[in-house]
């Protein structure tokens, strides 16, 4: 009788223990309840940062795998985006290519997916990628692998799978060409179908002629990316501002055009690029002003901290400094 108790004893614990396992084990999630959960998220960076929801979307999806990694639960990193030398921020070891990598921790998940939309926005290799029509999500897909954004060649077909079995694509289909959000404010939406049901409350007016402008921080000043068909005496007009004082902010003279994808600032740059961004090497087809206009900086305080003057123009490979004078 006492061995039959003891094994009873011992196949309660067992039970028990297995309980306690699976109640600490958190539930996997699948991807639509993933997408469900973050995809509001996704749509606000797209306004924020004209980067398509749908590819934020499958990008979180991969990388994460729907949110189910172990850097994702422990971290909220959602897109395995590794520290680099320019990361100041909260960091966690994880094995990847190489073992104990460095990786970026994140207090939330909005805080991972906005990192992601200022990685991809800070980086002149993803500048063509703005060129874009907001919709195209498979030239957007392939723009990324051509960037260098993954070293899978299959990257791209993976990303397109994920929006069209989803549908995804619907995140993208805000008017672009007719909308645009009063100042100082962003369009909020429920999650799907929201693009088909637009109401006063969701703070959009519609304005022929006028372009959805997604205002961001750039070196900490209001910014957004040219369009096709845009020019600075359009835009001071549109944002109640002088002529001169868009064109004093851009570096640009009368009669001049931004190209598309190109920063446009709504006020003065600063005098030294953000912190983190202190050399940079010059590709080919840029210029002293469009490194100046990537990073928000003064043409004039770029040519003085590089010892250049007014009339000198950069070659590819020169590396300018970014944040101090050189000596």
């Amino acid at each position: 009788m006492g061995k039959v108790v003891r094994l009873f004893t011992i196949v309660i614990g067992w039970l028990v223990c297995a309980t306690n396992l699976l109640a600490a084990s958190p539930q996997k999630l699948s991807r639509q309840e993933y997408i469900d959960k973050f995809a509001r998220i996704a749509v606000q960076e797209m306004i924020e940062h004209h980067i398509p929801a749908s590819i934020t979307m499958a990008q979180a999806c991969l990388e994460s795998r729907d949110g189910n990694s172990e850097l994702t639960r422990q971290s909220n990193n959602h897109f395995g985006i590794k520290c680099r030398n320019t990361w100041t921020g909260p960091t966690v070891r994880h094995n990847d290519d190489e073992a104990s990598e460095c990786f970026r921790k994140y207090r939330s998940a909005e805080e991972s997916f906005r990192d992601h939309s200022e990685f991809i926005t800070s980086s002149m290799r993803y500048g063509f990628l703005f060129s874009y029509d907001i919709r195209d999500f498979k030239k957007w897909a392939y723009g990324l692998k051509q960037a260098g954004y993954a070293t899978d060649p299959g990257y791209p077909g993976k990303l397109i799978k994920i929006i069209e079995d989803f549908r995804l694509y619907e995140l993208d289909q805000l008017d672009w060409k007719y909308v645009k959000a009063p100042e100082g404010k962003h369009p909020h939406f429920s999650l799907f179908g929201f693009l088909k049901k637009r109401s006063a409350s969701q703070n959009l007016q519609v304005a022929s002629g006028f372009k959805l402008r997604p205002i961001e921080k750039r070196n900490r000043k209001n910014a957004f990316l040219a369009i096709e068909g845009d020019d600075y005496a359009r835009i001071a007009d549109e944002f109640g501002k002088k002529d001169w004082q868009i064109y004093q902010y851009n570096d640009a003279q009368s009669g001049d055009v931004p190209e598309t994808g190109e920063p446009v600032f709504l006020q003065a740059k600063r005098s030294k690029a953000p912190r983190g961004n202190d050399w940079h090497v010059v590709q080919q087809g840029e210029t002293l002003r469009s490194v100046a206009q990537w990073y928000g900086v003064k043409l004039s305080s770029l040519r003085k901290m590089n010892n250049l003057d007014d009339t000198q123009e950069v070659v590819p490979g020169t590396t300018l400094s970014l944040r101090k004078r050189i000596r």
